[in-house]
């Protein structure tokens, strides 16, 4: 079983990083095949609206999402980890999400997805500095719509206000012991949100 962490701050050692490292040692604790991508050291274009993955379900752009798209669709569960940049995922994060466009086609469009009969779960971790009631809405919603694009299923999340300053999560061992459990529940089910 592989669990693919996809990390989409720029900065490292963040809090975000962090949490989802405790994510992947719980998901590994349980028994599964980690793997860490960093976003942030890829060279990944902004999706150019060309539409030629309606033609055959693939992006005519050629660069580091070429092997990502393929990590994507091999992983068993994604978390996706990203702090809160202006209510939102960061650009890093998003140029990922957008690009999985080519994707979507696959699965709604040309319906050449695949018929893949694994329960495929994912989860999202995010930081916020505010405190805001609806700090997380607008990237939960789009990392909901990212899930079905790579055909995943939204399992759950884990979203934390008021943290801002380097290592400030650290602090917080209630996260870290969530973090670590959201983790393992991804491998096992337990916990899942419907």
């Amino acid at each position: 079983m592989k669990v693919l962490g996809i990390m989409g701050s720029p900065r490292r050692q963040s809090n975000t990083e962090i949490l989802l490292d405790k994510a992947l040692e719980g998901a590994a604790g349980a028994g599964a095949e980690v793997e860490k991508v960093l976003v942030s050291r890829l060279k990944i274009t902004p999706c150019m609206e060309i539409y030629a993955c309606l033609k055959d379900g693939n992006c005519s752009i050629k660069d580091d999402m070429d092997p990502l798209y393929r990590k994507l669709l091999e992983a068993d569960h994604v978390i996706l980890a990203s702090p809160i940049f202006f209510y939102s995922i960061t650009a890093q994060a998003k140029a990922v999400v957008d690009r999985c466009q080519a994707l979507w086609v696959r699965r709604h469009v040309l319906k050449t997805g695949g018929d893949d009969r694994r329960e495929r779960r994912g989860a999202f971790i995010s930081v916020g500095a505010t405190r805001g009631e609806k700090l997380f809405d607008g990237a939960v919603l789009t990392v909901k719509y990212f899930f079905d694009a790579i055909g995943v299923k939204y399992a759950g999340d884990l979203l934390v206000r008021g943290i801002d300053n380097k290592g400030q999560i650290e602090e917080q061992t209630g996260a870290l012991e969530d973090a670590f459990r959201l983790g393992q529940e991804l491998i096992t089910g337990a916990g899942e949100r419907r």
